[in-house]
């Protein structure tokens, strides 16, 4: 692949070049779906760093990034805020009514939104969405309703990989690119 071809099947470029959200389930796709408890109770959950920069390149490019998840978790909070996540909507069963509320909320259509999900609450918004993406860790079923399926699985790069794909596919990738190798941030 060159440096300026997005990872996105040649036909879902299109759709990816509309997209103004990237709404993401966060077990299963932003890690890599185990849960950790220690023996006080408290969760512990593993993301990766690569993940994190490229919704920080996302952010810069101007998209909005959200997630959404089923679960209430201090750790998603505060991976969240680290790295600069304004919309985060934990408790959400219903992910499709998560994502349709938080789209009327920007101003945006479900066709402008990208959702990456793994699981059968995450199914709705994968077929809604404009882009609908899931990871390889995902149940079959659930990869057949998606548009595209990254070739890192959820936790261990996939965020990243959607993330260099929309900034490709947007035409910002070459910017990005300049300036980590010019020095011009």
């Amino acid at each position: 692949m060159s440096p300026d071809t997005p990872a996105l099947p040649p036909a879902l470029i299109d759709q990816a070049r509309h997209i103004r959200l990237l709404a993401l389930d966060v077990d299963g796709v932003f890690t890599d779906g185990r849960l950790y408890f220690q023996a006080d109770g408290i969760e512990i959950k593993a993301f990766h760093t690569q993940d994190g920069h490229g919704i920080k390149l996302l952010r810069q490019a101007g998209l909005e990034v959200a997630l959404i998840t089923g679960r209430d978790s201090p750790m998603v909070s505060q991976r969240a805020a680290a790295l600069g996540i304004d919309h985060v909507l934990q408790g959400r069963e219903d992910k499709l009514a998560a994502l349709r509320e938080l789209c009327q909320r920007l101003g945006l259509e479900l066709e402008q939104a990208a959702y990456g999900g793994d699981d059968l609450p995450d199914l709705a918004a994968i077929k809604r969405a404009g882009l609908g993406i899931s990871v390889p860790n995902a149940p079959d079923y659930i990869r057949a309703h998606a548009d595209w399926v990254t070739q890192r699985h959820g936790g261990h790069g996939a965020v990243r990989e959607v993330c260099d794909a929309l900034l490709q596919a947007q035409g910002h990738w070459g910017a990005v690119v300049d300036t980590f190798l010019h020095g011009k941030r």
